[in-house]
């Protein structure tokens, strides 16, 4: 039993004891999370629910609650980047095992499955414009996991192989690596996702190699991704929150699972000409999915 007191400046609650960032309650969300980036795309998805039971908004984090074909999901709008992953894990795991009132962990455990229906740029040629890739790996440019102990799962030799390939830069975080659910990744690559390995970056221009006005400390970085190879893998496809939720739902004890809508191909120099069209379908085919869940 743990009845260690958390403090009220660590676990932080409104006036109307909902949790601090997401003014959410535990009743208010289901144990199958899709997250979502844009806050806007939240009702993107729910507009296909049977029933909405909750509604809450709060800066960028938007949460609905409601039913698809009878099956419970909560949607909710993360933002962009792992520092807001960091939010929205630790306090959708609060909601569930801490006792809001008692301020102690709770005895039995809960929990959460996340699968994140996003947006992404591929880094391979042959990987098609507007198709679906399920993250089985991620190397996170990011440096969240580094605050937090107990990181043994990450895949220090996947990391060093990067790092000694790109000729990384002391001056940035050190990369880690971090792999999906797996049964989760095994469901949705059985459901005619493609698979691959996620880079997830700390910016959308400078860190993903784009060039505007100002000049890049590796103007090869991009090109480096796409030439690495690990045990015969290659980096697949770019975006800015898959390491992050790797890591925060191993770390709390979850599932977690990213699926990528691929909108762009940086190699080829394209964008999509339907990209709200391929996000629509990508929502569409994982719900239905969800409803038949086999993991």
């Amino acid at each position: 039993m743990n009845n260690k007191l958390i403090p009220k400046s660590e676990l932080i609650l409104n006036d109307d004891g909902s949790i601090y960032h997401l003014n959410l309650k535990p009743e208010d969300i289901a144990t199958t999370i899709i997250t979502v980036g844009d806050p806007d795309r939240v009702a993107d998805v729910t507009q296909y629910f049977d029933t909405i039971e909750a509604t809450v908004q709060k800066r960028e984090f938007k949460t609905q609650t409601g039913t698809y074909k009878g099956k419970r999901l909560t949607v909710i709008s993360t933002g962009i980047g792992t520092d807001n992953i960091d939010i929205v894990f630790n306090e959708l795991d609060a909601l569930v095992n801490i006792d809001l009132n008692t301020r102690t962990v709770k005895n039995n455990f809960t929990q959460l499955t996340f699968i994140r229906i996003g947006t992404s740029g591929a880094i391979q040629p042959e990987i098609e414009m507007d198709s679906f890739l399920v993250s089985e790996i991620a190397i996170g440019f990011d440096n969240l996991l580094h605050f937090y102990k107990d990181t043994e799962f990450l895949d220090t030799q996947f990391a060093e192989a990067f790092v000694n390939h790109s000729n990384w830069n002391s001056h940035k975080s050190t990369p880690y690596v971090v792999a999906a659910d797996e049964a989760l990744h095994s469901f949705f690559s059985s459901n005619s996702f493609k698979t691959g390995i996620t880079a997830t970056n700390v910016g959308f221009y400078g860190p993903q190699g784009r060039k505007l006005r100002l000049a890049l400390q590796d103007e090869m970085l991009n090109a480096k991704l796409q030439s690495f190879q690990y045990n015969n893998a290659v980096i697949t496809n770019l975006e800015m929150e898959t390491s992050g939720m790797y890591g925060m739902a191993r770390l709390l004890g979850h599932r977690a699972v990213s699926l990528n809508a691929i909108l762009a191909n940086r190699t080829r120099g394209d964008f999509s000409k339907n990209p709200k069209d391929t996000i629509d379908k990508l929502i569409s085919k994982t719900l239905e999915l969800l409803v038949h869940e086999k993991f």
